[in-house]
């Protein structure tokens, strides 16, 4: 990340906040207390009692609200949030919820500012709920299809996992030979949807 943006894997040390349009949806706190509310949240998450899918929504929230880091606070909200659910359910790792909030992003930054406002996540651990329950119908009703090439390169894609192997593919389509993923993959590497490196067993695909 060096030379990327200002100060990458520090703590933010200055003012910052959510801004759309000409309007302030979210002022952070002070950035001298980023350190101690980051401790505090993560004191939370190795302490709590409650279940996973509320403790995971609640630190994805907190984490917003702190605004740690200068840039890229909302994307480290979603890993964080599919990191903790994973460790107990790993079915997570293959539910793009992130997708579904890239797709109306305008409702994911309402619920954030209407727990600012009321000073409680619940109306954000509401909307992160529903789209995990998004998530996983989705996902259900993908299952029960008979799929296509194209089908299982979009869902691929889709998960956004930036280096895979033909063997991370086929652990996703466990169904298929290692023909059909060999040309699945080929295809989509013809489609620019990923970049092919190296050559037979050190061959690995990259997202673009």
């Amino acid at each position: 990340m060096e030379g990327l943006i200002e100060n990458s894997g520090k703590y933010r040390n200055q003012s910052v906040g959510i801004v759309k349009g000409s309007k302030v949806e979210h002022l952070a706190p002070p950035f001298g207390n980023v350190p101690y509310l980051m401790k505090d949240l993560f004191e939370y998450l190795k302490n709590s009692d409650e279940i996973e899918l509320i403790k995971s929504c609640v630190f994805h929230y907190e984490m917003e609200f702190i605004h740690p880091f200068l840039d890229g606070n909302g994307r480290m909200g979603r890993l964080w949030q599919t990191l903790i659910l994973m460790e107990k359910y790993p079915i997570f790792e293959f539910l793009p919820f992130e997708t579904l909030i890239s797709k109306d992003q305008e409702k994911y930054y309402k619920s954030l500012a209407e727990s600012d406002k009321s000073g409680k996540s619940t109306k954000f651990i509401e909307y992160m709920l529903n789209v995990i329950d998004i998530s996983i119908s989705e996902l259900l009703d993908f299952n029960n299809r008979t799929l296509n090439e194209k089908d299982r390169l979009e869902y691929y894609v889709s998960l956004n996992k930036t280096e895979f192997t033909r063997k991370d593919y086929m652990d996703i389509f466990k169904d298929i030979s290692s023909a059909t993923a060999s040309r699945d993959l080929k295809k989509g590497a013809e489609l620019n949807l990923f970049e092919k490196m190296g050559e037979k067993n050190k061959t690995i695909y990259r997202l673009k």
